[in-house]
């Protein structure tokens, strides 16, 4: 009998054999009795989803060899070509939201709701920066009055922008102030059920019915409303604030996200109320990427359309801020997935507007030239759980003169590209590369770069330039060249950047035997192209498609190549090699690199990045790129910070606080902090982090280690100095390295 397990949520599912069986286990339902059926000419388990019309659901294992069976079910239109997913259009008071319009951008006020002057102001500050909606917290009665003025307040200055009520803890909060904004948002998690404590309970099939009861008695009068009314509503799950109910029976997962919103969108369809969207929030770009394919995932089994709002929650600041956002939201615009997105900053609203733009116009570019590729097959892509494919790291070769083990770097490696001029000043390139120095000898450090491209080498009798190029060498950084500069002006143990065709007419044969190889390859060659790749020993691949390809989807490529290299057991460490044209703005880099090669990183597709932009600063391309690898949690190299952008419920100057922790911080590589301005998302968001500095109370500072408040009612002025000595007492602090 075949046996496997399905996403317990999937309601609507039947076998079409009578001895089918259910058990609930760790948010999955367990299936026995599966029926074996011929499927393209292969032979797959299926259920049958009970929605009339619907396809069949065919199911794989989760991983190789794994028991567990998934849905091999779509999220998305194309995984070969950008193609937005079809939605219904949902009405934000006189904007449209959908697939048929435009990717909507939005951002959040930071002022006290109460006040009414300073609110208006920052609305239309943010509305003449091009915004469409914008949202607002409303966690009181007070504030819920004080909407009133702000929206008649608006509308007397010609300014009719959509207003959203961001709702916690309130109901009757919510539908007081459904009376006058254009859109509500509730957060599933603490709409109905009260605040988390993080305790595991136990419930029966009847407590789990009564608690989805109670949500219902008291979610219905909004929804209600809503539909009195004409406003829209914004489901928005958070992976940091899940119910305990939640966490309890699907665990602190995208599964207990989805199910958590599916719970309330049920019960608006349940009313025939439909003018909603979905979110599916969390700090970490890995996590959120994976629960909205899950979310739609699943709207694809029920045959519901609703659209998706996207975002990062608490992103932080900054590059690092827009790099977590770019991987995160940038990942799923490629796949044709949301209608309207916000970059969440620890900066000033309106400054959250350009970068967001920005994004949106790079999802709806893709989506209108259909970027892609041929279709092609995807069996080898895990999509719904993050597994990374892991190259063969170089190993020594008998009689190699340098260790060559050290060009990559098992967590992620970094590459880049250097020039003559920086080989003039040896030290300098040092340096640049985060190299220690001792004596003037360069040594790696964690953040060292593992290895450069040259294109250029120095003549044979530039003896300095040949020395510092030898000296990085002995301490196993790779030196990458082209094969015709190595044929013409040979540097000794240096690796050789060669492309298909070169391998093709076996030019790489004239170099001496042993060279290694890194190979240039685009990912949409004719397969008979890459069919090279069998008989040759490559100690890499450059992934490398020219930025100026207007209907190749560099990600579509990317995943075909991977899928060719799984097919024939080919385990070459593939690094993702972006040229940016010059004058690129540093966003549109920093955007076009999370997005371009986060998407292929969040699914565990590849092992380094090399990042080249000829009028850019050599510092920003490095910390770029370290950056993107450790959003995508990959080689951590720095302190993370989980930082909130701050609202109306913020208790201190969020943005200055942030400045102040980072400062005295920012040299703690593998440690994770959470600056939260407030409690509402605060312990549960900080699921991430090991300490956290959280508004308790007006100038006063809660700490906490992971979800456990610690310590209470710090004064602002001493709570900087705490939180350095609560990172001590748990023995994570190292003291800042001394200048050199």
């Amino acid at each position: 009998m075949a046996t496997g397990a399905v996403p317990a949520s999937f309601m609507g599912l039947k076998s079409r054999e009578h001895d089918l069986g259910f058990a609930k286990s760790l948010g999955f339902v367990r299936v026995s009795g599966l029926q074996r059926v011929k499927f393209r000419r292969t032979k797959v388990s299926v259920i049958r989803n009970s929605n009339p019309g619907s396809e069949t659901v065919e199911l794989q294992p989760a991983s190789e060899g794994s028991p567990l069976l998934v849905p091999r079910q779509k999220y998305c239109e194309s995984v070969n070509k950008t193609v937005r997913r079809k939605t219904r259009t949902v009405m934000v008071g006189n904007v449209t939201m959908g697939s048929e319009h435009p990717i909507r951008i939005q951002t959040m006020t930071t002022t006290d709701t109460k006040d009414v002057a300073a609110t208006v102001e920052q609305v239309m500050k943010i509305a003449d920066q091009g915004a469409d909606i914008v949202r607002i917290t409303v966690q009181g009665k007070k504030e819920a009055d004080a909407c009133f003025e702000i929206k008649n307040s608006l509308v007397q200055k010609n300014y009719n922008i959509p207003l959203v009520a961001d709702i916690h803890f309130a109901p009757v909060v919510a539908l007081r102030v459904a009376e006058c904004f254009d859109k509500i948002r509730v957060n599933p998690g603490n709409f109905a059920d009260r605040r988390a404590q993080f305790e595991k309970l136990e419930y029966t099939e009847d407590d789990y019915q009564k608690e989805l009861e109670h949500i219902e008695q008291v979610f219905t009068p909004l929804v209600e409303k809503c539909k009195k009314y004409g406003r829209a509503m914004r489901i928005g799950t958070n992976h940091g604030s899940l119910s305990d109910r939640i966490m309890s029976y699907y665990g602190d997962s995208p599964r207990g996200m989805v199910e958590s919103a599916f719970e309330f969108a049920r019960i608006c369809r349940k009313l025939d109320f439909h003018n909603f969207v979905f979110s599916m929030k969390a700090s970490n770009p890995v996590v959120m990427v994976q629960a909205y394919r899950l979310l739609v995932a699943e709207m694809y089994v029920q045959g519901w359309d609703y659209p998706l709002h996207l975002g990062v929650t608490e992103a932080g600041e900054g590059e690092d801020g827009r790099m977590k956002s770019a991987i995160g939201i940038g990942t799923l615009l490629q796949d044709g997935l949301g209608d309207t997105i916000r970059v969440s900053l620890t900066e000033p609203p309106e400054e959250e507007i350009d970068p967001c733009r920005r994004l949106a116009n790079l999802g709806m570019r893709a989506a209108a030239l259909q970027q892609g590729v041929a279709p092609f097959e995807e069996k080898n892509r895990r999509y719904f759980d993050f597994q990374r494919r892991t190259g063969q790291l170089p190993v020594q070769k008998e009689g190699e003169e340098v260790d060559y083990r050290g060009v990559l770097h098992r967590d992620g490696s970094v590459f880049m590209s250097i020039s003559l001029d920086q080989l003039k000043t040896p030290e300098l390139l040092y340096k640049s590369l985060a190299a220690k120095l001792v004596v003037g000898m360069p040594f790696k450090d964690l953040a060292t770069v593992d290895s450069v491209l040259l294109r250029e080498l120095p003549p044979v009798d530039d003896v300095d330039a040949r020395l510092a190029l030898k000296r990085l060498v002995d301490i196993s950084l790779g030196v990458i060249t082209p094969l015709s500069e190595q044929l013409t002006k040979p540097l000794p143990n240096a690796m050789v950047l060669v492309t298909l065709k070169e391998l093709a007419t076996g030019a790489y044969k004239l170099l001496p035997e042993g060279t290694r190889l890194a190979v240039s390859v685009r990912g949409d060659e004719p397969y008979e192209e890459l069919e090279i790749l069998k008989s040759i020993d490559a100690t890499m691949l450059l992934h490398d498609l020219p930025y100026t390809e207007d209907k190749i989807g560099r990600v579509q490529a990317a995943r075909r190549l991977f899928e060719y290299l799984s097919d024939n057991a080919l385990d070459f460490p593939v690094i993702h090699h972006i040229q940016f044209p010059k004058d690129i703005h540093r966003d549109d880099l920093v955007i076009g690199a999370g997005t371009n090669a986060g998407a292929l990183l969040v699914d565990g597709l590849g092992d380094g990045i090399l990042l080249e932009a000829p009028d850019q600063d050599f510092d920003f391309l490095r910390n770029t790129s370290f950056n993107l690898l450790q959003g995508c949690r990959m080689r951590n190299t720095k302190t993370e910070y989980v930082s909130c952008p701050s609202c109306g419920r913020t208790l201190f100057d969020l943005q200055e606080i942030s400045a102040e922790i980072r400062e005295k911080t920012s040299h703690l590589p593998g440690v994770s902090i959470a600056i939260m301005g407030c409690i509402v998302n605060g312990p549960g968001e900080m699921a991430d982090a090991d300490f956290g500095y959280v508004g308790g109370a007006p100038g006063k500072i809660d700490l906490y280690v992971g979800k456990t408040v610690v310590k209470r009612g710090i004064a602002m002025e001493h709570a900087t100095d705490a939180l350095i000595q609560l990172i001590k007492d748990h023995g994570r602090w190292v003291e800042p390295p001394a200048e050199e």
